[in-house]
């Protein structure tokens, strides 16, 4: 088990890691669904490793990154296309 969450928390960092480099290398919107679907992700991953670790800090903060990416995807599915 330890090594199945420790490779999802690397994953979990790639993750985030990515939606980071493609923003700024502006291939994807910072507000857009792909950086939130990445951090959603990045953030569920790092989650489940903290907590396993228990670094509750870390683990807390990206449950918090779970609850504003999932208000942003549910406000983008929710706006009209333009």
């Amino acid at each position: 088990m330890e090594m199945f969450l420790a490779a999802v928390g690397w994953a979990g960092a790639a993750f985030l890691l990515a939606a980071y480099a493609l923003v700024s290398a502006e291939r994807i919107r910072a507000g857009g669904v792909a950086f939130q679907v990445l951090n959603l992700f990045g953030a569920a991953a790092l989650t489940a490793n903290s907590a396993y670790h228990r670094a509750w800090p870390s683990a807390v903060l990206n449950m918090v990154w779970i609850i504003i990416g999932t208000a942003a995807i549910t406000t983008h599915a929710r706006t009209p296309l333009r």
